[in-house]
């Protein structure tokens, strides 16, 4: 059966204290540490494209997996910040893993909930056409864009990169997938020269949706809170990831927290978690959730195989 069968992680060694803009931007540590939820934030070398991040976490991914290059038959990059306009950036990272000639590559332009768009879109078009592995990558080298100077900004992105190994031996399969969109209100988080966030509007707009979201979500497929072992949310912030929990009226230990020495990696802050959850044996179902740019949403519901 279709589904994550492993996942593999890359963060760069370099790292931005936000201890350090203290008295740039008038912080104290509890806004650090409590807010915003980001110490040190990750970027990537200046001559690295999000193919190059990609690379970085196949590499990583092939120290866990013994994967057989010349049986990928899909490969599908979610990224906002393209290597270049033309071509897609799934074409760059196949020519530099040497992937086979009859493999499909595709683009997903999405940020916050690419993961959960990008492992729907993988799925289903391996469904459709008989295809057997693929690779889903996520990147987003956010420190392309950000205005250092912004302080809505700097202090909370940080470069990363993930790869999801799809297979029909599947550990981790996807039971259901539940989609949202506010276009209206796009402006609020975009980028036209630098990137421009609206923080308030942002989290006005998580706190009030993803929670009804995500317990429609379980409501539809018969679930509780009971029968879920962990709730993966988009790292936004310490203090949306805290508001969403409370809302859900879920305990703490359910839903991780993990952005404090990375940053908001955009869509790979998901599968970051994930790629040490799903190693924990008693973690059984997850509902992995993204939200941010568009404004965009989407959830579901991952169960062991």
């Amino acid at each position: 059966m279709l589904g994550i069968k492993n996942i593999a992680s890359y963060l760069p060694q370099n790292k931005i204290s936000n201890y350090d803009k203290k008295e740039k931007f008038e912080l104290d540590d509890d806004f650090i540490e409590n807010k915003i939820g980001v110490k040190y934030h990750t970027i990537k070398e200046e001559d690295e494209k999000a193919s190059d991040l990609c690379v970085k976490a196949f590499k990583n991914l092939l120290q866990k997996e013994n994967i057989d290059i010349n049986l990928i038959d899909c490969c599908v990059v979610v990224t906002q910040n393209p290597d270049f306009n033309i071509p897609h950036t799934s074409a760059i990272v196949h020519g530099k893993l040497e992937l086979p000639n009859d493999c499909a590559c595709f683009d997903i332009s999405l940020g916050c909930s690419g993961y959960v768009y990008g492992l729907s879109s993988i799925i289903s078009f391996m469904k459709n056409n008989n295809l057997r592995n693929g690779l889903l990558f996520t990147a987003d080298p956010y420190s392309e864009v950000v205005d250092i100077e912004d302080k809505n900004t700097a202090l909370l992105f940080g470069d990363g990169a993930t790869v999801s190994y799809i297979t029909e031996e599947g550990i981790y399969i996807p039971k259901s997938f539940s989609f949202g969109t506010s276009g209206k209100d796009y402006k609020e988080l975009m980028c036209e020269d630098k990137l421009y966030m609206n923080g308030r509007a942002v989290f006005n707009f998580t706190a009030t949706t993803i929670p009804k979201h995500i317990q429609s979500l379980l409501e539809k497929y018969g679930l509780e809170d009971s029968s879920i072992d962990k709730y993966i949310l988009h790292q936004g912030s310490k203090y949306i990831v805290d508001t969403i929990r409370k809302r859900l009226k879920v305990d703490e230990t359910k839903v991780p927290f993990d952005m404090y020495d990375y940053g908001n990696t955009v869509s790979s802050s998901i599968p970051i978690i994930l790629e040490k959850e799903i190693k924990i044996s008693t973690n059984r179902r997850f509902v992995i959730s993204g939200f941010g740019v568009g404004l965009s949403w989407a959830s579901a519901i991952l169960e062991k195989n």
